[in-house]
């Protein structure tokens, strides 16, 4: 079974504070890869912040508030909700950091173990990097894949640096250097 998760794709990842042209740029692309998959071979995730984030070891870190709970900034870029519609709320994935480790335990319970998990979305050095790890550890037999066309992150350069790392432990890249934000 091949499944695909679309990673925090945010409007405050897209066009809020933490939004960046090379995110912008991936936009059609992720919704176009988005519509065109299964309903039950989809997964999203959505970074899901509280009021007191400022408060929390990220929010000391990251000193930008985003994605907070019931804020516009927390929904998904509109064209890429348009292409997630009729998702069960189940495959929706609010996670209060950078990877979710419900995520694994989320596939385990489909009804066949996944054979290959692309990834796709935002930020690729910190919440792409984080899922795709923690799925590769729970499923070595997997193949684990990144499309880097549509993956954008705070400078091509992390971009690169998440990519390459995520290489390193035989994951598989597909598109590095073929980015929209590259042309």
């Amino acid at each position: 079974m091949k499944i695909l998760i679309v990673v925090d794709m945010q409007k405050d990842f897209i066009s809020g504070p933490l939004g960046t042209a090379e995110a912008r740029a991936i936009v059609p692309y992720v919704a176009e890869k988005a519509k065109n998959t299964p309903r039950e071979n989809l997964f999203v995730t959505l970074d899901t912040h509280q009021p007191n984030y400022m408060e929390t070891n990220e929010g000391r870190h990251l000193p930008v508030p985003h994605c907070i709970e019931g804020t516009e900034g927390h929904a998904l870029d509109n064209a890429i909700a348009a292409a997630v519609d009729g998702i069960p709320a189940s495959r929706i994935i609010r996670k209060p950091t950078f990877g979710s480790v419900a995520l694994p335990d989320m596939l385990r319970a489909l009804p066949e173990p996944p054979t290959e998990i692309e990834f796709v979305g935002v930020c690729t050095g910190i919440c792409v990097i984080s899922n795709a790890m923690l799925c590769k550890a729970a499923f070595p037999e997997a193949n684990i894949v990144i499309d880097a066309a549509l993956c954008a992150c705070v400078t091509p350069e992390s971009h690169d640096t998440a990519l390459n790392a995520m290489r390193l432990c035989q994951m598989e890249i597909l598109h590095q250097g073929e980015e929209p934000w590259r042309k």
